[in-house]
Formats: structure tokens, sequence, C-alpha cells
């Protein structure tokens, strides 16, 4: 219900903008192509088909860590609005090590929720382009 009345507002929005000029015809279509993939469905995957890294990361997530990164259980912003829209504070990102990368790499398990919260997570290994909810 959400994403029709999110998608409606988006309408009538950009309807009006483009009426007073401010808005070209490009930009309009490329708002509502954004719209159009925030209401789709997330495809999920099953969390003994994530890689052993993810797996393990899951379980440091449950026991509260630690972790091996500092930045890891900090706030993710959700700014791109690529997973459901809830308030600020509510998502937390974890890095997923990737072997022979150096850096924290691209791989991130994002989990909504209390801080050792596994009820609404998601897998992410193309650093948050696309996301997959993990089921447990």
């Amino acid at each position: 219900m959400k994403h029709v009345l999110r998608r409606a507002v988006a309408w009538a929005m950009l309807t009006m903008l483009l009426a007073a000029g401010i808005a070209t015809a490009r930009s309009i279509a490329e708002s509502l192509s954004e719209v159009a993939a925030s209401a789709l469905p997330t495809p999920e995957v099953v969390a003994a088909a994530l890689p052993p890294e993810a797996r393990h990361t899951l379980e440091l997530i449950a026991s509260g860590g630690p972790y091996p990164y500092q930045r890891d259980g900090v706030v993710f912003g959700n700014r791109e609005q690529r997973l459901p829209l809830h308030a600020r504070g509510y998502y937390h990102e974890y890095t997923v090590t990737t072997p022979g990368v150096r850096t924290r790499g691209a791989r991130r398990i994002i989990c909504g929720g209390t801080l050792r919260s596994l009820a609404e997570c998601y897998y992410t290994d193309d650093h948050y382009q696309s996301f997959r909810r993990i089921k447990l």
C-alpha cells in the first residue's frame, strides 16, 4: 500500500514540475523508473547459500561481536532507498570479509531493528547497488 501511495505522490509532483517547466521529460522518466524500482519486491537468498564469510558475519551479529572492522554496526542510512523505508537508525551495516582483499571490500550485511536482530537482514556483494533479503 505504501508503494502505491508513494508512486501516486511521485506522479503528481512530477506532473506539476513538468507543467511549471522545472522538470524535463527525461528527468521525469528517470525519476519514475526509480520509484517503480523501489516498489519491486527485494530478491531473497537462503542463508545457507551465502558465502561462508557472510554466514560468519551473521553469527557475529547474533552474538554482538566482536567485529573485525571498526565501522561494523554503524547506522546504514539507506539514502538510495533500495531497502524498505524506516526511520534513520533502524538499519546497521556489517562487513563481510572478502578473501584476498586488504580493504573492507564491497560485501555487506545490513540488518534492521535491534543490534543483535537477524529478523530483517539483507546481503549485498556490490557495495549497496543491489540487495537480497536473507532467509534464515
